[in-house]
């Protein structure tokens, strides 16, 4: 992969995955300000199973001449769309294939064939550990910061690493290296993709298959118990959770390791969690980001059960991935055997194309908190809103952030400010999204579920977005977007109780400014000067918040001000809790 240059002219990189269950081919925009993003704007994939086209036995296995022919075409077609149709230099298209080439005996054929058919086309086979430095990184780019488990199940293997970027040395203290590479160094590679290990189980009997799980189950356990011995918070945090007799509550709250899971095997898993999850319709379509407690990600009989019973299609389940599921229940059962107790898996979109573009970058970019790269969400932006840095971005959120009593802890809450969304939900306070203010509520809503997967956006940061500039328009919803925001916050209150009151609140507080303030405050003193919040609360059974609005006499004139008190109004319905709103004319 070419290293990412800020001088060069063209930004646009292509990448072909040659992966064993499929070959998946991207072209992706890191022209700054959002090179961090990893903006796809073009993908496509070839069903072409390289592991499947295998033939011959185990240590004597080669490509069928048609298979050569039918992969050589393919990576021609797509090096014309990147270089002819988009404009990129050669230089900028690479392709690179993992375990399927890494067995075959005929790998080399394979590899003259692409070279006739694309002069000068770059292929790497990856070794184990690149491709589990890829993967590893590729999965945590959807994200701000990680520490857990990593584990990228392909079509031939699986591959396991740990990854800590709260820690930038993670490792042990005899490799001074970055997180990433770290983690590839100590990655494991397990020959037990599904592609490969739903062979076993549909052509062998009964021994063998029983060899190859046994196997699969004690290669995963030495391999966590390997992680632990090279990374000490692993097994820091291991040993702390087996010293601990679970009960419900520490299974939910204390002590556990986190997983992420990436590649499509472990993404059909996560599909079937959310078609069995408890909030029916899932108010979010992809499973990336999806996270769910170890308790239901340890339900595999159940989800093998609907994978055979149902008889339906289940949204993001092809019908390859649902033939080759018992192998994925398979080592899912063997790293619940091997990992102590989980406390959470969240399932990734990004996979090896993400991380080789991800180490691409300078070190200082990929550390880079996603979320402050403007305009993350919506391309409708009006022109003159700043980027999340400016010192008007900040000041709208102080104003904000002051109508919470003093002693709230923004950052430990379920808020659009505890989740760091606040620069992103403040570039979309004015956007007009709609024909009014009700087409702007729902906007908001499918907005923050539609929109394509972008770093550092969980679903519950989805659902907290939505919910939040959905309450800012007003939350008046016509019945098929109710069911949405319903689920939306169930969503939300499973996370935590209090998460709905707030967006609710905050959605409030920013109407009002909005009602003040028509447009962007172009200068930091427009906002200042205008309007004020103080709060104070009682804690008892139900919070009380007392709620001063200070308006100066330029931003009321031709409001009414009693207006504003019917922006509260919703808020106050939840739980008992109340809110009392004062307004008061600044001097």
């Amino acid at each position: 992969m070419p290293r990412w240059d800020p001088a060069s002219s063209n930004h646009l990189y292509a990448l072909v995955d040659m992966g064993s269950n499929g070959i998946r081919f991207s072209i992706s925009d890191l022209s700054l300000p959002r090179t961090r993003l990893l903006r796809c704007i073009y993908r496509e994939r070839a069903a072409i199973s390289l592991f499947d086209a295998l033939t011959g036995p185990p240590l004597l296995q080669v490509f069928p001449d048609e298979t050569i022919t039918l992969v050589s075409q393919t990576l021609a077609r797509f090096r014309a769309i990147a270089v002819d149709d988009y404009g990129l230099p050669p230089a900028q298209v690479r392709v690179f294939a993992t375990e399927a080439m890494r067995r075959a005996q005929n790998a080399t054929a394979m590899l003259e064939a692409i070279r006739a058919a694309s002069p000068g086309l770059s292929v790497s086979i990856l070794a184990p550990q690149v491709e589990t430095l890829f993967g590893s990184v590729g999965a945590r780019s959807g994200f701000v910061d990680v520490k857990g488990l990593f584990l990228d199940l392909g079509g031939g293997s699986v591959q396991m690493t740990y990854l800590d970027t709260y820690d930038r040395k993670s490792s042990t203290q005899e490799h001074d290296a970055s997180p990433e590479v770290a983690a590839a160094l100590a990655g494991q590679s397990l020959p037990f993709g599904a592609a490969r290990l739903i062979k076993v189980l549909n052509d062998h009997d009964t021994a063998a298959q029983a060899s190859e799980i046994s196997r699969l189950r004690s290669g995963m356990s030495e391999a966590f118990e390997a992680l632990c011995a090279r990374f000490s918070s692993l097994a820091a945090t291991a040993a702390e959770t087996r010293r601990i007799e679970m009960d419900d509550t520490a299974a939910k709250h204390g002590p556990g390791i986190d997983i992420y899971l990436c590649g499509g095997g472990f993404r059909g898993y996560g599909s079937i969690l959310m078609h069995t999850h408890f909030i029916q319709p899932y108010p979010l379509p992809s499973v990336g980001s999806f996270t769910v407690s170890g308790e239901a990600f340890s339900k595999t009989k159940e989800m093998l059960d609907v994978n055979k019973s149902f008889a339906g299609k289940i949204f993001g389940m092809s019908k390859r991935r649902r033939a080759q599921f018992p192998a994925v229940i398979e080592v899912v059962d063997a790293l619940i055997a091997s990992v102590p107790p989980i406390r959470s898996v969240t399932f990734c979109s990004g996979g090896n194309r993400e991380g080789a573009l991800m180490m691409s970058l300078p070190p200082k970019i990929r550390a880079n908190n996603p979320l402050t790269c403007f305009g993350i969400v919506t391309e409708h932006r009006i022109p003159s809103a700043p980027g999340s840095d400016s010192a008007s971005t900040q000041v709208v959120l102080g104003a904000l952030q002051s109508a919470f009593p003093p002693d709230s802890d923004l950052a430990a809450t379920t808020t659009v400010f505890g989740l760091q969304l606040g620069a992103v939900y403040a570039s979309q306070i004015w956007n007009e999204l709609g024909a009014d203010a009700d087409a702007n509520a729902a906007a908001a809503l499918h907005n923050a579920v539609s929109s394509p997967d972008q770093p550092g956006l969980t679903h519950l940061a989805r659902a907290v977005l939505g919910v939040t500039l959905c309450a800012r328009w007003g939350a008046s919803l016509a019945p098929i977007d109710a069911q949405l925001h319903q689920n939306l916050r169930a969503l939300m209150d499973a996370a935590d109780p209090d998460a709905t009151f707030w967006a609710d609140y905050t959605g409030a507080v920013t109407a009002t400014i909005a009602r003040l303030l028509r447009t962007w405050p172009q200068a930091p003193s427009v906002l200042t000067s205008n309007v004020r919040f103080q709060s104070v609360a009682e804690h008892g059974k139900n919070m009380k918040i007392q709620l001063v609005i200070s308006v100066s006499e330029d931003a009321a004139r031709g409001v009414d001000l009693d207006s504003l008190l019917d922006l509260f109004k919703r808020v106050k319905k939840q739980d008992g809790r109340k809110v009392t709103v004062t307004i008061n004319r600044l001097p």
